[in-house]
């Protein structure tokens, strides 16, 4: 079946990808410590740094996804700020998964993973990925929140079981990377691939054309080829990101 890939995914190219020429000033501090949205922030041609920032991320009571996703982006963005040095901006995003009334963050461990997994597997469920974009130079901050529906195959227990005792699952919201070259969780998806990875790059470009910083790449050819995926988004956002 025909799922908006040009080839089945295999993954990142690498766990580590140049940030900046040591001579090179950083437009943007990155204020997290994730591989995944360094090597996502990298296709723009943006130089930046990484900066992580450590902040509560309980949920609070009432709270909704959308309001929780942005809540915690805004909060990194401003921790952020106090270590960014010469940069323009800071970066934040958090993102967490969403199943029917349920919001699923990181598993504290295998058994916990397991059980989001099976919870997960043969329908759709929604990942909120939440940015903040914070200009240093006068406080002003632009938000976003980008929405995707996720439908998940129907894989097996023992493919579950052999996936968590990776131990990729772990450090990831809902207890999986849906760029994972051999478990490949997801089937069919028709959103933004990025934004479930955790890092919406055209939303990120639009936010940074109304500061005035024009892109520095092709950022959506370059998702998509990275990527290997055809994406529906970038084209309904077309004007915004030039």
């Amino acid at each position: 079946m025909y799922n908006g890939l040009k080839e089945p995914a295999r993954g990142l190219r690498g766990e580590y990808v140049r940030i900046l020429r040591v001579s090179e000033k950083p437009l943007l501090v990155l204020a997290s410590n994730s591989p995944r949205r360094r090597e996502l922030l990298a296709l723009t041609g943006w130089p930046f740094s990484v900066m992580p920032a450590d902040v509560d991320e309980d949920l609070r009571p009432a709270e909704t996804p959308r309001e929780y996703v942005l809540r915690l982006a805004q909060s990194k963005a401003r921790a952020g700020a106090k270590h960014a040095g010469e940069a323009e901006f800071i970066l934040a995003a958090d993102t967490t998964v969403v199943n029917g009334k349920d919001t699923l963050g990181k598993p504290k461990n295998a058994a916990e993973a397991i059980e989001m997994l099976t919870t997960l597997r043969g329908h759709s469920h929604q990942v909120y990925t939440g940015i903040a974009l914070l200009r240093l130079k006068d406080g002003r901050m632009l938000t976003d929140v980008c929405v995707t529906d996720v439908p998940m195959r129907e894989y097996s227990h023992e493919e579950i079981v052999a996936y968590v005792a990776t131990g990729d699952p772990l450090d990831k919201a809902g207890a999986y990377a849906i760029q994972h070259p051999k478990f490949q969780p997801v089937e069919n998806l028709s959103g933004c691939y990025a934004s479930v990875m955790g890092l919406p790059l055209c939303y990120l470009t639009r936010n940074m054309q109304t500061f005035g910083v024009a892109p520095a790449a092709d950022v959506p050819g370059n998702c998509q080829s990275m990527l290997n995926y055809i994406c529906p988004i970038f084209p309904n956002l077309q004007e915004q990101i030039g």
